[in-house]
């Protein structure tokens, strides 16, 4: 199993629009983040976590020309907004696609996509299959195992997914205890931290240090930055040893 990086910005991206910070100034490739989202490669098939804003230029730079399944981890707009692309996918295989997450994300795709889900369609509409999974339920996914379970986003249930020996997380600020035993024995952990500073809804760098402590993996990847936390160079200095810091196209094997 491959994991492709497509991106590990924030809601805004990173440049963020206006901004001349010295993050959204900087000349080094790894500070361009577009939104957060990864590509999980499996032997023979593409099943990518969350759609958002940037999921066809995305699908575009890492020249992926087949998709499998998708996983949603909850319904904010930097997560789903750009799932319309899927229907050129729809085109080129001459099949719907699954898309798999929780009832309250279902719900909202149905609402912002309700043209996809109407009785007559429009030609031309994505196809989508919604299947409904459930938090620390167990589904199978082309011979792979994958557990979604819940995290908090503020007060939001988000879905975190183990998949193997890899577990990924976004968008969160809390995780439950039932949640944490999902991730025992996990060797690569993905997980976010916004910044430095406290944030209601999501890890600060000290906290996901403290999450990561206790799951114990051989490596960990911090996603979702945001540009208050600095540049790609100085996150890292900051980190211990087998904690990295996540940028767009970097890819990671899983054995």
């Amino acid at each position: 199993m491959r994991i492709r990086f497509l991106g590990t910005g924030t809601s805004q991206g990173v440049p963020v629009i206006a901004c001349s910070c010295a993050v959204c100034t900087s000349t080094d490739k790894r500070d361009k983040r577009l939104r957060t989202s990864i590509l999980v490669e499996l032997e023979n098939e593409n099943i990518v976590i969350d759609t958002g804003p940037d999921f066809r230029y995305q699908m575009l730079r890492e020249r992926i020309s087949h998709l499998d399944a998708i996983l949603m981890t909850h319904s904010h707009k930097d997560h789903i907004a750009g799932l319309d692309d899927v229907r050129a996918f729809n085109y080129a295989q001459q099949e719907s696609i699954s898309i798999y997450a929780n009832s309250d994300t279902l719900s909202a795709l149905e609402r912002e996509f309700y043209y996809a889900f109407s009785a007559v369609k429009y030609p031309g509409v994505p196809q989508l299959e919604l299947v409904e999974i459930q938090p620390l339920g167990s589904i199978q996914l082309f011979g792979q195992e994958i557990i979604p379970f819940d995290v908090l986003h503020y007060k939001m249930p988000v879905l975190g997914f183990r998949i193997g020996k890899f577990a990924y997380i976004t968008d969160a600020k809390t995780v439950p205890s039932e949640s944490l035993k999902v991730l025992e024995g996990v060797e690569v952990l993905v997980v976010n931290a916004l910044q430095e500073i406290p944030h209601i809804s999501h890890f600060t760098l000290e906290e996901a240090l403290a999450f990561i402590e206790k799951v114990n993996p051989k490596a960990a990847y911090l996603t979702h930055i945001s540009h208050r936390f600095g540049t790609h160079e100085y996150i890292q200095s900051k980190l211990p040893a087998g904690v990295f810091v996540a940028y767009d196209r970097l890819r990671v094997e899983v054995k």
